[in-house]
């Protein structure tokens, strides 16, 4: 276990310091689940933009660990039964934003970033919408790790 963390260490020290900038420019986190029309706008989007990666159930790819037949990481869920709530919403606003290319040396997977097509509000509301799929406990837990 020591051993993976060690090896995403640089990782996570990357996206962490790229999140900054979204964050000073970007300041409504944490993101909730109290607004029920956020939820549904990013419900909206997230079958614009997401599932077809993420799957209509955010259970992400089947196998989501193992790479898939081309050597990139499979879609993980987004349901609480990932990782996703781990992280913070500055992170996952940036990841869903710029992609995980442009925030990680050497990424190898396929999730690009929105930019583009989302605005900060639309990606915060894709934020509620999958927080409204998790667990309590893990909710609660990522909210305290976003404020």
């Amino acid at each position: 276990m020591l051993k993976h963390i060690i090896k995403l260490l640089p990782t996570i020290i990357l996206i962490f310091f790229s999140t900054l900038t979204v964050a000073k420019a970007h300041n409504h986190f944490p993101i909730t689940t109290k607004s029920k029309i956020m939820i549904e706008r990013g419900k909206i989007a997230y079958q614009n933009y997401c599932v077809s990666c993420h799957m209509v159930n955010l259970a992400g790819a089947e196998n989501w660990k193992e790479m898939d037949e081309d050597g990139h990481r499979k879609a993980p869920p987004l349901n609480g039964t990932g990782h996703t709530w781990h992280h913070d919403d500055q992170t996952l606003h940036a990841i869903i934003k710029y992609g995980l290319a442009k925030l990680v040396k050497n990424y190898q997977g396929k999730m690009i970033g929105f930019e583009d097509n989302l605005s900060d509000k639309e990606i915060d509301s894709v934020l509620a919408y999958i927080k409204s799929f998790w667990p309590k406990e893990e909710y609660e837990y990522q909210i305290n790790l976003s404020k």
